[in-house]
């Protein structure tokens, strides 16, 4: 593992402005970002906290819909009584997902920004254009059984992780994001992923020093 810088963000706007900085990513759970970086796929010089920002709140909405804080536990979100009325399939989303610690160490922020990946993707001696652009996808000829049959490329056939992300895109939910302006801006879960084309390492839609706020239902 790499050393690296770590500052503890006081507000929103704050850690928008310290991850614009070079090699520097947002850190929340860290139940996928450690792991990658413990395997030397993640290399960040900079983690920029926001763990403790309050955006933990599951709020009301006038519509009757519900704003879901991007830094609520998954746990609190499966186990909220509104969720779990208005919104099953969420709630059965994220208890199928993942075990009891992980869901009430991971956001609901970083749940959505998993890395999309494969096996290969965790084998630093395999092809991996995700990983290292432009090395080839060793997954188109090797074991495949469970990767990309729709929307899938000539780079990458890798599929994302997050059962939850799914839920959402079933629910039409939007993803609330703030930029570096102070401007928030949404956009559709179905439409915050990209598909991979010849860029598989871009992700989302998410810009430099972007940062998720919440999702609404």
């Amino acid at each position: 593992m790499r050393s690296f810088t770590y500052e503890r963000a006081t507000d929103a706007q704050a850690a928008v402005a310290a991850v614009s900085r070079t090699g520097a990513k947002f850190i929340s759970g860290g139940t996928n970002l450690l792991d990658l970086m413990k395997l030397d796929i993640e290399k960040p010089s900079h983690l920029v906290d926001i763990s403790r920002l309050p955006l933990r709140e599951i709020e009301e909405l006038p519509d009757g819909g519900l704003r879901i804080g991007a830094q609520a536990a998954n746990s609190d979100v499966a186990a909220d009584d509104r969720v779990r009325t208005r919104y099953p399939v969420l709630a059965e989303a994220l208890v199928a997902g993942a075990s009891g610690q992980l869901r009430n160490k991971a956001s609901t922020g970083g749940n959505l920004l998993q890395r999309t990946r494969c096996p290969y993707f965790y084998d630093t001696a395999a092809g991996c254009n995700k990983r290292d652009p432009g090395t080839g996808c060793s997954a188109i000829g090797g074991f495949n059984r469970i990767h990309a049959v729709l929307g899938a490329s000539d780079s990458c056939i890798a599929t994302h992780p997050s059962d939850m992300a799914v839920a959402m895109t079933v629910l039409e939910a939007e993803v609330e994001r703030l930029d570096a302006d102070g401007s928030v801006r949404r956009v559709g879960v179905a439409d915050f992923y990209r598909l991979p084309g010849d860029t598989p390492h871009i992700e989302t839609v998410l810009g430099p020093g972007e940062m998720i706020t919440s999702v609404v239902l």
